[in-house]
């Protein structure tokens, strides 16, 4: 048993991790779900969406109901402890991004969301020093202030406080008055269609910033691969390269590479 905040909780592995991810982000989405939906959802049976959802109730994520499960509150995301394996998913594709990233003086975009950030981090940490980022996260942007050697621009916007990124008319103007040489995407959902998330307005100045790149690189951890949410970013013909963990349903991967994507699987 693991302890945090004096409280013990399971020690969650790395399958599972990625299963209440995906509970989440089904209950973020519709606000409710029966436990037969989850499970067929998933690919896993009923008594262990049963005890995933014990656990989720128990650290107040959701609330149980007759049959199911509904959010608790919308704002809250997974505790650290049942993330932790997904955090070293994305730790593995931010190293893969590096890599896609050159010396010479180039502009890029950063949205919002976990995977996002931990790129950005990777990007400061590996030494940058003629690198201009171009971001609607206050997460982003407040990190890279530690690195007066990059360059920081901020756009505008109405501030969303789930993601604590700026979204709006404000933030997709100051995509359009830029050229990227990249976007560095984080999504929800990625299928041989489209790259989609949660919030309609979020994906609008997304889809602003992958206009004014010059190449769109895709970055979600497995759980994300072959999921649809409700608003488009981008169609799958404007991304260039997709970089998610090798966790990745294959099936789905083909697809989205035979659409024309560059993948690329990162080892944790």
């Amino acid at each position: 048993m693991a302890t945090v905040y004096d409280r013990a909780v399971p020690t969650v592995g790395g399958k599972r991790s990625r299963r209440m991810t995906q509970i989440m982000d089904v209950l973020a989405e519709r606000d409710a779900a029966g436990i037969d939906d989850l499970a067929r959802e998933l690919g896993v049976s009923t008594s262990t969406i049963r005890r995933d959802l014990a656990v989720l109730a128990d650290q107040k994520l959701l609330t149980r109901v007759h049959g199911g499960a509904e959010l608790a509150d919308t704002r809250q995301e997974l505790p650290i402890h049942l993330r932790i394996s997904a955090q070293e998913a994305k730790r593995a594709i931010a190293r893969e991004v590096i890599k896609l990233i050159p010396r010479h003086p180039y502009a890029v975009g950063i949205g919002g969301g976990s995977t996002a950030v931990t790129v950005a981090r990777a990007l400061a940490l590996a030494g940058y020093d003629q690198l201009r980022i171009v971001t609607n996260s206050l997460t982003v942007g407040q990190l890279i202030t530690a690195y007066p050697e990059i360059n920081v621009i901020m756009t505008g916007g109405i501030l969303r406080p789930e993601s604590l990124e700026l979204v709006g008319i404000l933030a997709e103007n100051t995509f359009k008055a830029v050229n990227l040489g990249a976007a560095i995407l984080g999504a929800d959902g990625i299928t041989a269609d489209s790259v989609t998330t949660h919030d309609e307005t979020e994906a609008r100045t997304n889809r602003a910033m992958a206009s004014a790149a010059q190449r769109v690189i895709v970055v979600v951890d497995s759980s994300k691969i072959g999921r649809t949410t409700m608003a488009t970013m981008c169609p799958i013909d404007q991304v260039d390269v997709l970089v998610t963990d090798t966790d990745a349903d294959l099936r789905a991967l083909e697809k989205i590479r035979k659409a024309g994507v560059e993948v690329i699987l990162a080892k944790a």
